[in-house]
């Protein structure tokens, strides 16, 4: 009888120690699934270094994005890789050079190309490693397949193709066309540009409401984060504003002392907020990182309409710091160390950082030009980025090495506005046609983040070593794309 008992009781210990060590293996099973961490990137529309609060704006509200650069890092040294939109995001993607990728110019409605299939995105690399991927907002890397975001990675899609200024109704009726764009942009009519909505390669609405797009797109933002939570994702959220013309939800009209600018850009911010507080909500907070820029500097020829590039000089279209210097805010709590940061980085870091970070492997096939900056976010170390380069077009036009910056080549900012540059030796004559420079200019761009004063003739030694430099560079592009 004692026997009979003692095996019910070994049986039962047995069984419950079973179940246990079920229940356990599903629970580590449930933590590897959410050990890897999930991505958002937000990157916005020709928003300039100078048009956050926490960047010096005096007057545009930024109180989330403010928050969000408190809890995690604000990076001073943060480039693009392009100044203008297409091959600026075309980098950001791959984390290469447009000049690798082929996209080299802003695509329009009529372009029959787009980023290339030989390339891997960030989408396809972390899909492969078990990501469920989005892309809402602006794409502008190709408008039909096999170029659309579902065609490079991304499992859907919600969002504009290409620039919200695009597929106009009809011609400026002014002979000025950035007055007649301004005055078009006031009147708010979005049925005045026939840009297409599209839910993954169908279009669901056109003209787009672009009035409650910064809205939609939020609440897509939302929805995705509720129905993707269970796996690792990576959301892309491209916001379509400010790039010109602004537009803005009834709730945030007239709430910036700023203007309409202010108006686009607060509800940017409050856009952000709720992104953050879905995250909370869901339990997610700790275990995403979420990173806010930029795909190049404002566009100062649209005056108050174009924002800001703080105090730095130079625009959207050009290679001076304004035009290629963004804002970038990384958060993730517990991981990224709070801070400000002055070392150097660019969109192309994404990739390799973010892969880092999650455990994916970047193909071998490709030369990539970005670096794991990942020990600057973590506090283990510094960016090993020293060297960013200046392009415009095909052409190299400048070089930053460590403190030093040297322009080979110069050219107006688009527009032909001489506005935007302040160049304080009368000698130097910047114009719309681009000219090469006998004598490069050299600027200490720690000391003197304006580009004002031209330095070299006190350091030929230097601007000789940045020569070299963008010479070594260009004969390794030929042969290594």
């Amino acid at each position: 009888m004692i026997f009979f008992k003692t095996k019910s009781i070994i049986i039962a210990v047995l069984f419950s120690f079973g179940i246990a060590s079920v229940m356990m293996s599903c629970m580590k099973h449930d933590n590897d699934k959410n050990t890897k961490p999930n991505i958002i990137v937000i990157f916005t529309d020709d928003l300039g270094y100078g048009d956050l609060g926490v960047y010096g704006n005096p007057t545009i509200k930024t109180p989330n994005l403010d928050k969000m650069a408190s809890e995690g890092q604000k990076w001073t040294n943060f480039y693009v890789a392009s100044s203008v939109c297409s091959p600026s995001r075309a980098a950001l993607l791959t984390g290469r050079l447009p000049i690798r990728t082929g996209v080299t110019n802003v695509l329009f409605p009529d372009s029959e190309i787009g980023l290339p299939q030989t390339e891997f995105t960030l989408a396809k690399v972390l899909k492969k490693n078990g990501y469920n991927t989005a892309a809402i907002g602006k794409w502008h890397l190709g408008h039909k397949s096999p170029f659309l975001p579902t065609d490079h990675g991304f499992d859907s899609y919600y969002g504009i193709p290409y620039s919200n200024d695009m597929d106009r109704v009809e011609e400026f009726e002014d002979n000025d066309w950035i007055v007649s764009q301004i005055k078009w942009a006031e009147q708010e009519n979005y049925e005045a540009y026939n840009v297409p909505l599209m839910r993954n390669d169908q279009i669901i609405e056109r003209p787009a409401d672009q009035r409650t797009i910064t809205k939609r797109y939020t609440e897509e933002v939302v929805a995705n984060i509720k129905s993707l939570k269970e796996e690792p994702f990576f959301i892309y959220l491209a916001h379509s504003m400010p790039h010109i013309p602004l537009f803005r939800s009834e709730k945030f009209k007239n709430a910036s002392v700023a203007g309409i600018y202010g108006d686009v850009i607060e509800e940017i911010d409050w856009s952000v907020g709720e992104i953050l507080i879905t995250l909370k909500e869901e339990g997610l907070d700790e275990n995403t990182m979420v990173v806010f820029t930029s795909d190049n500097g404002p566009w100062h020829i649209f005056q108050t309409h174009g924002g800001s590039a703080g105090l730095l000089q130079g625009a959207k279209g050009g290679t001076f710091e304004g035009g290629f210097r963004v804002p970038a805010i990384f958060r993730w709590p517990g991981k990224i160390k709070p801070g400000v940061v002055t070392n150097m980085g660019t969109t192309m870091d994404l990739m390799p950082t973010i892969c880092e970070l999650t455990d994916a492997k970047l193909p071998e096939s490709r030369v990539y030009d970005g670096y794991d900056i990942s020990p600057a976010l973590l506090g283990t170390g510094k960016s090993p980025r020293d060297v960013v380069f200046y392009y415009r077009g095909k052409q190299l036009y400048a070089v930053r090495k460590g403190d030093y910056k040297a322009h080979f080549i110069t050219q107006l900012c688009w527009g032909n506005s001489r506005t935007s540059l302040l160049v304080t030796d009368p000698e130097i004559e910047i114009t719309n046609k681009p000219t090469i420079l006998e004598t490069p200019l050299l600027y200490n761009v720690n000391v003197d983040p304006a580009e004002r004063f031209n330095i070299a003739e006190e350091h030929p030694e230097i601007v000789a070593e940045i020569k070299t430099l963008m010479e070594k560079h260009q004969s390794e592009i030929n042969f290594s794309r």
